[in-house]
């Protein structure tokens, strides 16, 4: 038995000055610590080198379309657990609480809208959802989007952003591959303009399919764009990969990309693409 006791000491907790949360983002490109509104102010780009910080769908058509023009199409369409998949969490647990995060239904956002008085049907992936998987979700509402524009003779614009087809749908996921890229082609029957833009990341059966299937692909500066990972690849063929494998810059050099364009001109190049096509 203790003959003394061990005095208990009180931190003054109105001596403790917190850090708010989330003022300020370490930038994964040049390692610098760069302020919330600094970033904002700057499309979210990193303005000591460039590198190009993850926008949400609703923050990327906000940039790209003209101000309120953007109607929003297929808003209920809702994924439901058609292989009743249970791991870690059971997939519908998933769904809820990234759409709670999110305030998305899916990883997609897509409608018609204008850019510069141009019309088109434009869908927006977000990687904060999910990492933008494709699930039937995903692909019925870009699907459905195309088919719009090919009713109504307008552009369409994807903007992509995607880890791949999504595992808890299995093979339903997987069709949708085949779903949009057929879309796509009855649209490219009637001579009409798809624009893609690849933004980091852009993987798997997204780049796969309709992701690399535009007219004008147009790609952010230094995204990674690929079908497998650069580990996987390495592991498969035993080979070291070149420098900049999978880059954007990379991939423009070999002829996938047709252009690179900074975040703060990608509104006027779309412009100038809809008018180009327009006048064809």
């Amino acid at each position: 038995m203790a003959i003394f006791k061990k005095p208990s000491l009180k931190t003054d907790n109105r001596r403790k000055r917190e850090m708010p949360q989330g003022l300020w983002q370490k930038c994964p490109g040049c390692g610098e610590v760069v302020h919330e509104i600094e970033l904002n102010e700057n499309d979210r780009v990193c303005p000591r080198c460039d590198y190009h910080f993850p926008l949400s769908a609703k923050q990327r058509i906000a940039r790209l379309c003209d101000p309120d023009s953007f109607v929003e199409l297929d808003a209920g369409l809702t994924s439901i657990d058609t292989l009743k998949f249970q791991g870690m969490a059971s997939y519908k647990d998933r769904l809820r609480k990234y759409q709670d995060t999110t305030g998305l239904i899916d990883a997609v956002l897509s409608g018609h809208a204008l850019i510069d008085g141009y019309k088109v049907a434009i869908a927006v992936m977000d990687f904060s959802f999910l990492a933008a998987t494709m699930g039937s979700v995903v692909g019925e509402r870009i699907t459905r989007m195309i088919e719009y524009a090919t009713s109504q003779r307008a552009a369409v614009v994807i903007v992509s952003a995607s880890g791949g087809a999504r595992m808890y749908e299995g093979m339903l996921s997987l069709m949708q591959m085949a779903k949009t890229s057929g879309a796509l082609a009855l649209h490219a029957e009637q001579k009409l303009p798809f624009i893609s833009i690849l933004t980091n990341p852009t993987t798997a059966g997204v780049m796969a399919s309709f992701a690399s299937l535009g007219d004008v692909i147009i790609a952010e500066p230094k995204a990674m764009v690929g079908f497998a990972g650069p580990r996987v690849i390495r592991e498969t063929t035993h080979q070291d990969l070149p420098p900049g494998f999978q880059t954007a810059e990379f991939l423009q050099e070999h002829g996938l990309i047709d252009l690179i364009v900074h975040r703060r001109d990608m509104r006027a190049q779309l412009a100038q693409l809809l008018a180009y096509f327009t006048a064809s």
